[in-house]
């Protein structure tokens, strides 16, 4: 193939020039404007809850969660292992220890049997516990349920990490509106995307004004510059805002796209019985933001896929690197079993964007099991 298809790349609807050109006829380039208010209020209807702030990125958006929960310095937070560094660092910008929780091998989101002995064991040696971070890997929502009744039994309050995963249901609810604290991101690669940037969605009216405070420079509300605590310039452009505008429109859109993506690799690569996907849980819809694959063999076969896909100039990649393993995280607790480290061995995240043609979901499947049936 000539064209390179890459694993995510950004799907523009159109009518982001629109909302951008708005801003620069009305000269608001900064970090207020319409196109900010129109977002978040978008974002908070879409996701049906009563705040959303919409900042620079996913991750000033956890480090403002984190903030608003009053995360410092000896305190403990627990935290997915299976996912990007970005869940985990602002746990250190903090200066709080991260507790890494395993897998369970449906979902490959956080285990709540895990969970449940990291909660007890941490609490018998005395450790404060002031948050847990779940993931909803590449886009796939965790088993919240049991998340929310661990976190309900022992009064720890959850942080939904669903950069991946805006759009995504569990019950009927958007995944972000399940725990206290919901973040998304909009980074490029994400199923709607405003370049660079991020979200905080909450119900509590405190964290919201905390987090809107601290996303401001910590300014006091006077007619001058007043401060009193340390604050953050977090605060989106309302520029990237008027991006988010036109791609929020479209969304359902990019959701649907994006599932009869996977459903085409699941179709297509579980007959040969080598190929494993994420599980949906019961009532739950995944956005498919990305399809990951597990392959059923040694690391080698999933290298070998990996170069002949870049053969012919098709981008794949790893599935993420578990947090326990790697070194600037290797020294803090860990509990589990080990099972990410299989997926990460053996796993391989496809081609998935949205506007990806079935012709070529079906060269890469057919790639895929011509390897297999040669290894």
């Amino acid at each position: 193939m000539n064209k390179r298809i890459y694993l995510s790349p950004p799907h523009m609807s159109g009518a982001e020039e629109k909302y951008i050109k708005e801003a620069f006829d009305k000269n608001w380039i900064t970090t207020s404007g319409e196109n900010i208010e129109s977002f978040e209020k978008g974002l908070s209807s879409y996701c049906n809850i009563p705040f959303a702030l919409a900042v620079n990125s996913g991750t000033s958006a956890l480090h403002l969660a984190l903030m608003a929960l009053n995360v410092a310095e000896g305190d403990e937070v627990i935290c997915s292992t299976l996912t990007f560094s970005a869940t985990a660092n602002p746990i250190l910008y903090c200066k709080a220890t991260p507790v890494f929780v395993e897998s369970e091998k449906c979902t490959w989101n956080m285990s709540p049997e895990f969970l449940e002995i990291a909660i007890k064991e941490r609490l018998k040696k005395g450790k404060k516990i002031k948050a847990i971070i779940p993931v909803h890997l590449f886009g796939n929502p965790a088993q919240m349920d049991e998340i929310m009744s661990l976190s309900r039994n022992f009064q720890i309050p959850v942080i939904e990490d669903a950069a991946e995963s805006l759009g995504a249901t569990y019950s009927n609810k958007m995944t972000g509106t399940i725990g206290d604290i919901g973040i998304y991101s909009f980074n490029g690669n994400k199923i709607i995307t405003t370049s660079g940037g991020g979200a905080l969605i909450t119900s509590h009216q405190n964290i919201y004004h905390t987090a809107k405070y601290l996303a401001c420079q910590a300014r006091e509300n006077v007619k001058y510059y007043l401060h009193k605590d340390v604050g953050y310039n977090y605060r989106m452009s309302n520029v990237l805002a008027g991006i988010g505008r036109g791609q929020l429109e479209v969304i359902e859109d990019r959701i649907r796209s994006r599932r009869e993506n996977f459903e085409t690799y699941k179709k297509l690569l579980e007959p040969s019985g080598k190929f494993k996907f994420q599980s949906e849980i019961e009532n739950c819809s995944s956005n498919r933001w990305l399809s990951a694959v597990y392959i059923d063999g040694d690391t080698h076969l999933r290298d070998n896929i990996m170069t002949n896909l870049e053969s012919f100039n098709i981008e794949s990649r790893h599935v993420w690197k578990p947090l326990h393993t790697q070194p600037i995280f290797s020294k803090y607790p860990y509990y589990g079993d080990r099972f990410s480290e299989s997926l990460f061995l053996n796993g391989l995240c496809l081609p998935s964007g949205s506007e990806l043609k079935k012709e070529e979901i079906q060269f890469i499947a057919e790639m895929l099991v011509k390897t297999i049936s040669r290894s």
